[in-house]
């Protein structure tokens, strides 16, 4: 049988006071750190510890970690989509300022040539826009943007920084029609460079070829001679750049050779001409249209279509005229 001891003693009272130990343990805390504040003596042992518990303290952080990277990740995504969305808009507006800027600068480079070309020719000039190009084949016309109220007047040269483009064929009150040296019904008075033979360079309805029809076979002429214009018919300054000669063939059983050659102006690329008013004497078009009612003329003068020179008319008496030529009422605005 079990006997129950009978020791009524309370078990909080067994041991030492809770009062010493209180001041043992304060003690003992206020000792060691001071013997870590001065000596560091504790050092390692914090660093094992840190050691110890970093894993529980990955585990504890990982989910909040892991929202942050989660959600920053999209953020991201969708910060880097805005910005890319902006560069390419950007990079566009650019690339556009950019093509404006070369063309700027290129249509500042013609203007330069046309003004560079005009210097030390005729009295006066203006350089005209293109605006519009005549899409038949073999009627090479173009419309510019200067007419009579710019004091433009009929048959009116027209050149470009190369050479002679053409001619004013019509004349309205804001704008002009030009015949260009390669229409098929202009000819154009030319005398060779390099030894002063004279001749008529017809058009043939091609933009790269001009005819002489009219150069027997025993002119002294090559290929790779200068055609400039001889000034006699009145309207192109003398000595101007024409064509530069690209064929010639001759045969003892033809009286003339075959001869043709390439017009210097770029007249399948040219936006701006140069409109010139030469010195001329007084009773010329280009005198009369400096005068009073100069608008009120200026229809009243002949195309050099219908109105050659001296030196073509005399050309063309000896041989037959030219089917399919229109008289100026005929030529189209």
């Amino acid at each position: 049988m079990v006997t129950l001891s009978s020791d009524t003693r309370p078990i909080i009272g067994r041991g030492p006071p809770l009062g010493a130990r209180f001041f043992f343990l304060a003690v003992l805390s206020i000792t060691v750190m001071v013997m870590d504040h001065r000596g560091g003596y504790l050092d390692t042992a914090r660093l094992w510890m840190s050691a110890v518990l970093h894993p529980l303290n990955v585990i504890v952080d990982a989910p909040h970690s892991l929202w942050d990277w989660l959600t920053g990740s999209f953020a991201d995504r969708a910060r880097l989509r805005e910005e890319n969305a902006e560069l390419s808009e950007a990079l566009r507006i650019a690339r556009t300022k950019l093509l404006q800027h070369e063309s700027l600068v290129e249509e500042n480079r013609r203007l330069r040539e046309l003004r560079k070309a005009s210097q030390g020719i005729g009295d006066r000039t203006l350089i005209a826009e293109i605006l519009h190009v005549t899409v038949d084949t073999f009627r090479h016309r173009v419309r510019i943007n200067k007419g009579a109220d710019d004091a433009v007047y009929e048959s009116q040269p027209v050149l470009d920084t190369f050479g002679v483009v053409g001619q004013v064929a019509r004349l309205d009150k804001f704008t002009s029609q030009v015949i260009l040296i390669s229409d098929a019904e202009h000819a154009t008075p030319v005398q060779v460079n390099r030894n002063g033979i004279r001749t008529i360079a017809m058009g043939t309805g091609s933009l790269a070829t001009l005819s002489l029809p009219f150069m027997t076979a025993e002119s002294d002429i090559r290929v790779g001679d200068l055609l400039v214009s001889s000034g006699l018919d009145g309207i192109f300054p003398a000595g101007y750049p024409v064509a530069t000669v690209t064929k010639v063939e001759r045969s003892s059983a033809d009286t003339f050779a075959t001869v043709e050659a390439k017009p210097l102006a770029q007249l399948d690329r040219d936006r701006e001409v140069l409109l010139l008013w030469p010195s001329t004497p007084a009773d010329s078009p280009a005198a009369q249209s400096n005068a009073p009612n100069a608008a009120d003329k200026a229809p009243a003068e002949k195309s050099p279509v219908n109105n050659p020179s001296t030196e073509s008319s005399s050309v063309e008496s000896s041989v037959p005229t030219q089917t399919g030529r229109r008289s100026d009422a005929e030529l189209p605005n």
